[in-house]
């Protein structure tokens, strides 16, 4: 009947003498609805006035009694049953539909299209005036943002302020709050949030819904596959949950954590404005207590509270967390490890198996463990030196090669080489030997000087080494390696060669002016 709803239009304007394409364009009706319209009036020897009191029901059911048959055969959807499924955990209009039509097949009816039958359901909610359960389920989101309003933290001594961050994270179906207090919004603080935040609902959401911001979004076209950083996605990966930033500029598709952010800035911001704070510690207390209060209160056009409907129905959807915690940490990139089979970090240095030396590998730092992965498999796992400790090992000795005290490269090999060279050159590594408190951190710059013999050659480089003795207390690759390119130490000894006597003098005469 749809087809036909305009059918009353149709003809009160032809009656009215305007053309068929008048009418298709000034209304934007397709000509051929028009046309069946009038042919099927004049068939039947109807005319404005004969219908001009009935509804556009009536009158397409007149003009066309077969399509008011067939509508009889189409089995109409429950929509109260819909609603009441798509309460259900991975329930979806989509299912519910193919389920619909399998059930007309059996009773041989006719199904609508999933395109009505999408548009019968929101029709039913709207006439209903309920919430359209396709927007929130328990358990499957969690909506997390930075809040625009911040507090601080004054120092009792100095009298110094310093702004505080506010972390808000909801679950949209019980509008269960979670907010946590950070001195700045960097990406491992970000990443600490969300661990806290898993830790206070005590369960995992499927989706993590979040904005477009730096500390988790690479890259989100408009047409394609979105890019986040490798941090945020490894934190996806260990919490099993799909990481789904909204669209650009779209924070709707976020809705309960914007309009808790707002909630929060009363709640939380508001309550504790006259109160100052020392310490992060003292202010996140404080922030829980009104948490608490707020996630307590009842709501206003909703039976129960935000706690109430998390205790009762969302916290038994939430996934089980990880059995090990998610740790935050940092990645080191094209790390070389060394021939002493070690890789440098922090000052520090970590082994790795002795086949990877020359090769390139990464490091995963977190602030107790040191991983190293080649290829993207991990090959050594370290604890962590502290930071204040420097030039100390962590050697696991598995890693060490089976001849290893018969190293291939080693300080005495490396001090014959240099001596084979020339005394300039063997003075030059020593030098560099002395520079270091352990001696492999003196085998990388050594070899990286022994090496230019392989290109410029052992007496070019042996000059080389005695310029730079004389012009460097410190003598390194780079500064020879320059020697070498600019030819100083060719043109230093030319410099200081005698000049040879002879040759034409055309005396003082000469340049006196005198007879020639």
């Amino acid at each position: 009947m749809a087809k036909h709803s305009s059918a009353k239009l149709i003809i009160e304007l032809s009656a009215k003498n305007m053309s068929r394409r008048e009418i298709a364009r000034t209304r934007h009706i397709s000509a051929h609805t028009i046309k069946e319209v009038l042919d099927r009036a004049t068939e039947k020897g109807v005319g404005w006035d004969d219908v001009s009191l009935m509804s556009n029901d009536e009158i397409a059911a007149m003009l066309f009694p077969e399509e008011k048959e067939a509508q009889s055969a189409v089995a109409r959807p429950d929509y109260g049953y819909v609603h009441d499924e798509l309460r259900k955990v991975g329930v979806t209009l989509k299912l519910l539909w193919e389920e619909y039509r399998d059930e007309c097949a059996k009773k041989e009816k006719v199904a609508v299209s999933y395109v009505t039958f999408t548009r019968g359901y929101a029709d039913y909610t709207i006439s209903k005036n309920v919430t359209n359960h396709l927007e929130h389920k328990p358990g499957q989101a969690m909506e997390v943002d930075w809040s625009g309003s911040t507090m601080r933290l004054v120092d009792p001594v100095t009298g110094e302020v310093s702004k505080v961050h506010l972390f808000v994270a909801v679950l949209p179906y019980s509008q269960y709050t979670y907010v946590e207090a950070t001195l700045d919004m960097k990406q491992n603080t970000w990443l600490l949030c969300h661990v806290n935040a898993y830790d206070f609902f005590g369960g995992v959401a499927v989706r993590l819904v979040c904005d477009n911001l730096k500390t988790g979004v690479v890259k989100h076209p408009k047409e394609g596959e979105v890019m986040l950083n490798e941090a945020y996605e490894t934190l996806g990966r260990h919490y099993v949950c799909a990481i789904m930033p909204t669209g650009v500029a779209k924070p709707k598709q976020k809705a309960s954590v914007e309009g808790g952010v707002g909630k929060i800035a009363t709640a939380v911001i508001a309550k504790l404005r006259n109160r100052e704070f020392a310490t992060l510690a003292e202010l996140n207390a404080a922030i829980r207590e009104r948490l608490d209060e707020y996630n307590a209160r009842p709501f206003q056009k909703r039976e129960g509270s935000r706690k109430l409907v998390f205790e009762e129905v969302e916290r038994p959807m939430l996934a089980a967390l990880p059995a090990v915690p998610f740790e935050v940490c940092d990645w080191v990139y094209g790390r070389k490890v060394n021939l002493d089979f070690h890789v440098v970090y922090s000052t520090n240095r970590y082994s790795a198996p002795y086949r990877l030396v020359g090769k390139r590998v990464d490091l995963k730092v977190t602030e107790t463990t040191v991983e190293i992965y080649h290829s993207g498999e991990r090959v050594a796992t370290h604890p962590r030196i502290p930071d204040y400790v420097r030039y100390k090992p962590q050697t696991d000795p598995s890693h060490m090669p089976p001849e290893f005290a018969d190293l291939e490269w080693d300080d005495g090999r490396m001090r014959r080489w240099a001596s084979s060279i020339g005394p300039s050159a063997l003075a030059v590594v020593e030098r560099v030997f002395c520079d270091v408190q352990i001696k492999e951190q003196a085998y990388n710059p050594v070899m990286a000087i022994l090496n230019l013999s392989k290109h410029y050659g052992d007496a070019e480089l042996e000059a080389a080494c005695a310029y730079s003795l004389e012009k460097t207390a410190h003598p390194r690759c780079k500064f020879i390696r320059s020697v070498l390119a600019s030819g100083a130490a060719g043109s230093a000894k030319a410099a200081e060669r005698p000049v040879e006597q002879g040759g034409y003098v055309r005396g003082a005469s000469y340049y006196a002016g005198g007879a020639r």
